[in-house]
C-alpha cells in the first residue's frame, strides 16, 4: 500500500531571546536533532568572534556591501544591534517556503517583527528566556568576551527585550538545554501538521 504525503509550504521558524539566554546553543543543537530543518545564515557588519566561521555562523560583510543589499531590496529584515548591523537575505527564505523546506532563524526582536510582517502565514515565532536574570548575568560574565560596561548594558537591554515575549507564538524557558531542544522539536512537529499549510486539497481516500 502506498504512503500519501501531502504537499505543503515551507515554514520559517524564528527564534529570539535576550543576549545570553542560550538561543544560539539551542538553535545549533536543534539543527542536528530535528530532521528537515536548515539554518538561515544572517549577514552582519561586525567582526567575527573567536571560533566563528564566515558563511556558517554569519556572512561577514562590509558596511558598503550591507548598504548595497539594502538598496537592492535583497534583505527580508535588518536591524542595528549595538554598533553593528544584522540582516536576513530574502532569497533563501522565499525559496525555502516555495519548495516546502523548513528554515530556522536565530534573530533579534526587531528582525522577528519585520519577518512576521513580511511572512505572516509562513512564520512561527519562539521566544527563549533564561530561568532567572541572575543566571543570565552569570552566563554573560562567563563568556569573558565583554567588559563590565558592556555587560551592564546587555543586562539592561535583556530586561527590556524579555517584555516582548507575549508577541511570540511560543515560549521556552531554557533551564535545561536538552529539554529546550525537545520543546522546540515539539513546536516544529506540531506546526508541520497544520492543515492550513497544505497546498491544495489532500484527499488520499478518493484514490
Amino acid at each position: 500500500m502506498g504512503c500519501f504525503s501531502p504537499s505543503r509550504r515551507g515554514i520559517i521558524f524564528i527564534l529570539s531571546a535576550p543576549s545570553g539566554a542560550g538561543k544560539t546553543t539551542i538553535s545549533r543543537a536543534a539543527l542536528k536533532a530535528i530532521g528537515g530543518l536548515t539554518a538561515s545564515v544572517s549577514l552582519t557588519t561586525r567582526a567575527p568572534r573567536e571560533g566563528e566561521v564566515d558563511g556558517v555562523d554569519y556572512c561577514f560583510v562590509s558596511d558598503a556591501e550591507f548598504d548595497r543589499r539594502l538598496d537592492a531590496h535583497e534583505m527580508a529584515e535588518w536591524a542595528r544591534v549595538f554598533d553593528s548591523r544584522y540582516g536576513t537575505p530574502r532569497g533563501p527564505l522565499d525559496q525555502a517556503v516555495a519548495e516546502g523546506r523548513d528554515i530556522l532563524l536565530d534573530i533579534d526582536i526587531q528582525g522577528a517583527r519585520q519577518l512576521r510582517a513580511s511572512y505572516p502565514d509562513d512564520s512561527v515565532t519562539i521566544f527563549v528566556l533564561p530561568p532567572s536574570f541572575r543566571e543570565l548575568e552569570e552566563r554573560l560574565r562567563g563568556r569573558g568576551t565583554d567588559e563590565e560596561p558592556a555587560i551592564a548594558h546587555r543586562l539592561r537591554r535583556a530586561r527590556e527585550e524579555a517584555a516582548a515575549y507575549p508577541e511570540y507564538d511560543y515560549l521556552i524557558v531554557n533551564a535545561d538545554v536538552q529539554e529546550s531542544i525537545a520543546g522546540l522539536a515539539a513546536v516544529v512537529g506540531a506546526e508541520r501538521q497544520k492543515v492550513a499549510r497544505l497546498r491544495g486539497e489532500f484527499a488520499p481516500w478518493k484514490k
